[in-house]
C-alpha cells in the first residue's frame, strides 16, 4: 500500500490526489494536514505559486510519515494579455525526489483582478459574485466561470497526474 499525505484540508484537494493516486497505483491510504504554505493567501506569480506547492508537500511529508507527500496551490499570474487563475502541484517521495505539475488556466475578469490586488482572497471574492459559502471547497473559480462543465477537482487532477510523471518516467528525470 502507498502511503501519501496532502498538505491541506480542502476535501477538493484531497479528492483530486486520491481519485489520481488510485488510478495510477491502486492501493492508496491517503491522509491529510493542514500546513502552511509559506506564501501569500492568493499567490500573484507561477514562482510564488509553485513555491507554495512545494512548501505545503515538505512540510505534510515532515508531519506525517509518508511514501509521497503533495502540495496543491492556486493562484494567479499577470501577463500583458491579462490575469491567469491557474494552481500547481508538487509531490515530494520519502527519497526527497519532486514532481511538479500544473493545471490549465483560465482568463480572469479584470473586476476579480482588481480585488485581488487590494488584498482580498481569490476564494472570498468567488463567494461574493456567486452568493455562496466557500466556494473553494466546492466548484471554485474553474466551476464558476464554466458553468460547472470542468471544476477545481479536475483542474486539480490534471495537476496531479502532471506532477506524477516524474515518478512514472523516473529513468528520463534522472540526472
Amino acid at each position: 500500500m502507498i502511503k501519501v499525505v496532502v498538505g491541506s484540508t480542502n476535501p477538493i484537494k484531497i479528492k483530486a490526489v486520491e481519485n489520481v493516486f488510485k488510478k495510477v497505483f491502486k492501493d492508496v491510504k491517503v491522509q491529510s494536514i493542514e500546513v502552511d504554505s509559506g506564501v501569500s493567501h492568493t499567490p500573484s506569480t507561477l514562482e510564488e505559486i509553485v513555491q507554495g506547492a512545494i512548501n505545503r508537500a515538505k512540510n505534510a511529508l515532515q508531519e506525517i510519515v509518508a511514501d509521497f507527500g503533495v502540495g496543491l496551490e492556486g493562484g494567479y499570474e499577470k501577463i500583458k494579455f491579462g490575469a491567469f487563475l491557474t494552481g500547481a502541484v508538487a509531490i515530494i517521495d520519502k527519497d526527497g525526489k519532486l514532481g511538479l505539475g500544473k493545471s490549465g488556466e483560465i482568463l480572469l475578469p479584470k473586476k476579480v483582478v482588481e480585488k485581488l490586488e487590494q488584498g482580498q482572497e481569490l476564494g472570498d471574492i468567488m463567494d461574493e459574485l456567486q452568493g455562496v459559502e466557500n466556494t473553494k471547497q466546492k466548484w471554485g473559480a474553474v466551476g464558476f466561470f464554466t458553468k460547472n462543465y470542468s471544476n477545481r477537482q479536475e483542474s486539480f487532477e490534471f495537476a496531479v497526474l502532471y506532477a506524477l510523471a516524474r515518478f512514472l518516467k523516473e529513468e528520463l528525470y534522472e540526472e
